[in-house]
């Protein structure tokens, strides 16, 4: 399985970006996907998580209300939908997938297969 995440980039505080997770060598569907973040000397992050097969959308509390998580099927593809982006939400952000239905969905632990990250930075 490879997640390739793309979308990342600079934009003022206030706008937005849409970040895109690709998965390649398994359907994603029946799985958890989720987006995390670490910024420098900080540790990783949840940022939000989908279990398409239930239905069900997870969000840290930092994101509530500003990001949305969502998956397209037919592109094999999850999305991460920023708006009112703060300097705050700078970090590197990172697409992670969980081949069980059987964990958590908030931890790193929780997931099996990373992406290589894509830089998102806010300035102020």
């Amino acid at each position: 399985v490879q997640l390739q995440a793309s979308g990342g980039g600079l934009v003022q505080a206030g706008g937005s970006l849409r970040l895109s997770c690709a998965v390649s060598g398994r359907t994603f569907s029946r799985y958890s996907m989720a987006w995390f973040r670490q910024a420098p000397g900080k540790e990783r992050e949840f940022v939000a998580a989908i279990r398409r097969i239930v239905g069900r959308t997870y969000y840290g509390d930092s994101v509530k209300g500003r990001f949305t998580i969502s998956g397209d099927n037919a592109k094999n593809t999850v999305y991460l939908q920023m708006n009112s982006l703060k300097p705050e939400d700078t970090a590197m952000y990172y697409c992670a997938a969980a081949s069980s239905l059987d964990t958590g969905v908030v931890a790193p632990p929780d997931y099996d297969y990373w992406g290589q990250g894509t830089q998102v930075t806010v300035s102020s």
